[in-house]
């Protein structure tokens, strides 16, 4: 199955992993921290999925957001929240890999889960080339993935809301892995590619970015309130997200 079919599929239920503990309390609060200022910025959104992220950084002052996501139910979904709340953030159903801007150009560009579905080295260098298409010189690139050396047979984040596991498969970027989101009487699955860490890093490079950094993730004092502090033990000995951050 495509990711389009899988995320068509998903639709309107992939706002419900937001709530989940790993979402809530590390990766939004981690990403958005790593993007950080976005005041008067103009933000392209790539698989931005029902528009979480979108939304978010329209609220943070972005002067304009633009999500894009291959799946026409995740965009429905996204649109159907502009029009009962609107922000001003635009979308559009579209592939990365075919993007065309024309002549617009971005200061950041945002990706949550985007790169892990190229499925060869050469598809995840021209999905890389595309992102850096679409920025002006000096714009930046932010991303969060499965961390590349996660290990399946360490502690789980069942417990914070997802599973991850191996299917036994190889992409030519990696190992092929399901991922699980434990939402409350039904668990939707989905699989990617976990790309390593060097396809990343020569990916990046060869399509034009500078200043390749990885970030860790951590979880926010929200979340330790929540749940106190040794509740994310496990997390903190083998976390599930790693993120980069580069330069156009």
């Amino acid at each position: 199955m495509s990711a389009q079919q899988t995320y068509d599929e998903i639709g309107e239920a992939f706002e419900g992993f937001k709530a989940l503990p790993l979402a809530q309390y590390v990766e939004a609060p981690s990403f958005l921290g790593l993007v950080g200022d976005v005041a008067g910025k103009k933000v392209i959104d790539l698989a931005c999925g029902t528009g979480f992220y979108s939304r978010e950084l329209k609220r943070r002052g972005a002067a304009d957001v633009f999500g894009v996501d291959i799946s026409g139910e995740m965009i429905g979904a996204a649109q159907g929240i502009e029009q009962a709340d609107p922000l001003g953030v635009r979308y559009e159903v579209g592939d990365v890999a075919d993007l065309s801007l024309a002549e617009e150009r971005f200061d950041i560009a945002t990706a949550v889960m985007l790169l892990n579905y190229a499925e060869t080295a050469d598809e995840f260098e021209h999905l890389c080339r595309k992102v850096h298409e679409s920025l002006r010189s000096g714009g930046e690139f932010f991303m969060l993935h499965q961390t590349p050396d996660y290990d399946f047979s360490g502690p789980s984040p069942r417990a914070y809301g997802f599973l991850t596991e191996l299917t036994g498969e190889e992409f030519g970027t990696g190992p092929r892995v399901r991922t699980t989101a434990l939402l409350e009487g039904a668990p939707i699955s989905f699989t990617s590619g976990l790309a390593r860490r060097e396809v990343f890093e020569e990916s990046l490079a060869k399509a034009g970015f500078s200043e390749i950094t990885w970030v860790p993730t951590e979880v926010s004092p929200a979340g330790i309130t929540a749940y106190g502090d040794e509740f994310w033990a496990d997390y903190r000995a083998n976390p599930a997200f790693e993120m980069l951050r580069c330069r156009a």
